[in-house]
């Protein structure tokens, strides 16, 4: 239904895709990994003509097929509400003002008829004609509507601008569940979603019928749910295919490699055979050349078969020069930039870190609203959109080289439990009591620590009180070069920012990591390096994450449920 052929694409004399082809039919399930930043969610906006190609074609066939693209994150335009905002994102604004236009010029020409028709089906595919129950039953489902299903649920027509970060989450998600595309091109539609947003999402893209390619960085997600992964290559920026889901995608990739590091040795191998070969052999035929000049030989037949014997050693050297020409080349397996994290204590804390005994944490619903909420997962569930959210009482107690795993659904609490462990949020009952020694290195799910409109470099200066030097030499090791650090933080993408705060958090020394939804915006090889500095921390780790396959590495030693 939609086919790209050679696309390649430049930025700034940069490629960003290069001779890029893939092909979308009918039940396709799609999923495209690469480094962040190496050009997936370009690809995506490429397929739904959001964004030019500089070469290349991209085809729907047929031509009415009917192409969604979701971005990574709620774009709410000003004054839209709910309602308005899932029409737009499921396609039915747009089909409906295209029938509207159709409509009225079929008053003027009967002959626009078989256009109109063509627009009135396009509005019924998309899901038009009941569009709007099918809504409030779906907010309701993903918890956006407080457990209602009325019609003319009040929240439907809530400004999006007042929904908490938590809720525009959801809300993209009921856009998702709620299309009906021919072809729907999801940007990490997993980011934010708790454990039944994920069973949700996970369901609609197995069983729609049409075809779906999604950019995810959640393994578990796509290995459920896709059966095909394309790879956006970092050095060549070629995509090449591999069929099945994550776990086929490794063991094909890695066998892939594996076969060309063996082709690469053996071609080096028998390079450096010929090598020594027609070294040796232009070495005897100098050599003889320099004998028989210097033997003094008076016979000239005896001199002549010296010297015949010479030019043979050289003929058969440069036989073997045009057999190391003839040798195929065979590049050695690109190895790109990988994360190099490593997070170690600089001293041990008490036998107890934290402590709360009977404590309560309420937290008002003003600070959630203006779409710039804390903490995503305090969605309104629990009442944050209703004008608060009171988490306890609760008694907990954290012992040093815990490993512990908060889960929950999204408003459950998960972050006001992090901050009323750090003091970030007040305790307005009970006690919070932190141990002595403990040096507390946190990664909030916001990644604002370096969002502000100053240079990253001179940020981290401030927050790490590292040398100048020292400091640029730590960045870099997290991909973050001089193209990154003289930039205002602000312009960084979420997924820089993240690698930023890691590199405070190996700068610190800390004994006591809190993280919250640390794998949102890293990309899997990241990932994967978290999971190796984590597993060698010999601190206490507390961490909230909806990534199962993440959580699975970490060997928690207890996982508290909200």
């Amino acid at each position: 239904m939609l086919r790209a052929a050679a696309i390649s694409r430049h930025q700034g004399g940069q490629p960003i895709l290069v001779d890029v082809s893939v092909s979308l039919d009918a039940g396709d399930r799609v999923g495209v990994v690469g480094p962040n930043g190496i050009g997936k969610s370009t690809l995506l906006r490429i397929l739904a003509g959001i964004e030019p190609h500089d070469a290349g074609t991209v085809e729907r066939r047929p031509r009415a097929t009917t192409v969604g693209y979701l971005p990574q994150e709620p774009d709410p335009r000003d004054g839209e509400t709910l309602l308005a905002y899932l029409r737009r994102r499921t396609g039915v604004a747009d089909a409906d003002r295209v029938l509207d236009e159709r409509t009225a010029a079929l008053a003027d020409d009967v002959d626009a008829l078989d256009a109109y028709t063509e627009a009135l089906d396009q509005v019924l595919a998309l899901g038009g004609a009941d569009l709007e129950p099918r809504a409030a039953e779906m907010c309701a489902s993903v918890g956006l509507l407080g457990g209602t299903t009325g019609v003319g649920d009040e929240r439907l027509h809530q400004p999006m601008t007042t929904l908490s970060g938590g809720e525009a989450a959801r809300a993209l998600l009921a856009a998702i569940l709620l299309s009906r595309y021919d072809v729907l091109l999801l940007d990490e539609p997993t980011n934010n979603l708790d454990f039944a947003g994920l069973d949700q999402l996970e369901a609609f893209v197995r069983d729609t019928p049409g075809a779906v390619m999604v950019v995810s960085h959640d393994r578990s997600f796509l290995d459920r749910a896709v059966t095909r992964i394309v790879e956006i290559q970092e050095h060549s920026h070629h995509a090449r295919a591999f069929a099945g889901g994550w776990s086929e995608y490794v063991a094909a990739r890695d066998l892939v490699t594996s076969q060309q590091y063996d082709a690469h040795g053996t071609y080096v191998a028998e390079r450096d055979r010929l090598r020594d070969r027609q070294r040796t052999q232009t070495s005897w035929s100098e050599g003889g050349v320099r004998r028989a000049k210097r033997s003094g030989e008076t016979d000239k037949h005896i001199r002549q078969r010296k010297v015949a014997r010479s030019e043979k050693q050289a003929s058969k050297a440069k036989i073997t020069e045009r057999a190391i020409e003839r040798l195929e080349v065979v590049d050695k397996p690109w190895e790109g930039w990988r994360l190099d994290l490593q997070l170690q204590p600089t001293a041990r804390s008490g036998d107890v870190v934290a402590r709360l005994e009977a404590a309560v944490i309420t937290r008002g619903g003003g600070a959630a609203r203006g779409g710039a909420v804390e903490d995503e997962d305090e969605a309104g569930g629990g009442g944050v959109g209703a004008g608060g959210f009171e988490l306890g009482p609760i008694d907990l107690e954290i012992g040093w080289q815990d490993r512990i795993g908060i889960v929950g659904r999204n408003g459950s609490g998960k972050s006001t439990l992090i901050g009323g462990l750090l003091g970030t949020h007040p305790i307005t009952r009970g006690e919070r009591w932190l141990g002595p020694g403990v040096v507390v290195g946190e990664l909030d799910q916001s990644r604002g620590r370096f969002a502000d409109d100053e240079v990253l470099l001179t940020a981290f200066l401030r927050e790490s009180s590292m040398p100048l030097s020292e400091a640029r030499s730590l960045l870099a090791k997290f991909g973050l070069t001089a193209e990154h650090v003289d930039r205002l933080g602000s312009t960084l993408s979420p997924g820089e920012r993240s690698r930023a705060e890691l590199a405070l958090l190996m700068a610190g020394g800390v004994n006591c990591l809190v993280l919250d939804e640390p794998t949102n915006h890293l990309d899997l090889a990241a990932i994967e390096q978290l999971e190796v500095a984590l597993a060698a921390f010999e601190g206490t780790l507390v961490v909230v994450s909806h990534d199962r396959r993440f959580l699975e590495a970490l060997s928690l030693t207890r996982t508290i449920e909200l």
